[in-house]
């Protein structure tokens, strides 16, 4: 009987603490292929997004954990060897931009500094009705693409 009761208990602890890692795999891949690539803004830093690492150069780095398609906006965890808020999530906020060229499309660093991946997430959106301050009072980064 005892064997019995230690057999039920450990398959039920095995299957009790088998772990399942959400598919975040879709999310990044519906990003829209005018999002990735190499670019400059229209300060002059240059990125290199992918669908896994959004890069600011030369050292800043975020990396993707999802991206909402319906909501315009990336979330990711800070690199731990950013030079400030390592390791800690952010809200990126995108739109498109029409009559800008060379400026398709711009972003807008809604929060870079959560604690968590839900507090970035909860951050209200930025005003895209009003790119030249909708980004907590300041303008979106407009991107142009960079042709190798």
């Amino acid at each position: 009987m005892i064997k019995i009761f230690l057999y039920i208990f450990f398959i039920a602890s095995i299957v009790g603490c088998s772990t399942v890692k959400p598919n975040i795999t879709n999310k990044l891949d519906e990003i829209p292929a005018s999002l990735l690539g190499n670019f400059k803004d229209d300060y002059g830093i240059n990125y290199t997004i992918n669908n896994r690492v959004w890069t600011q150069h030369p050292n800043i780095k975020y990396h993707l954990i999802e991206y909402n398609k319906e909501g315009q906006y990336f979330l990711a965890k800070n690199d731990d060897k950013n030079p400030s808020e390592s390791g800690l999530f952010t809200r990126i906020d995108v739109m498109n931009f029409n009559g800008m060229k060379p400026y398709l499309w711009g972003f807008c660093l809604t929060a870079y500094n959560a604690k968590t991946l839900e507090e970035a997430a909860s951050k209200l959106s930025a005003d895209r009705n009003n790119p030249k301050k909708g980004c907590g009072g300041f303008p979106f980064s407009r991107m142009k693409a960079i042709i190798n």
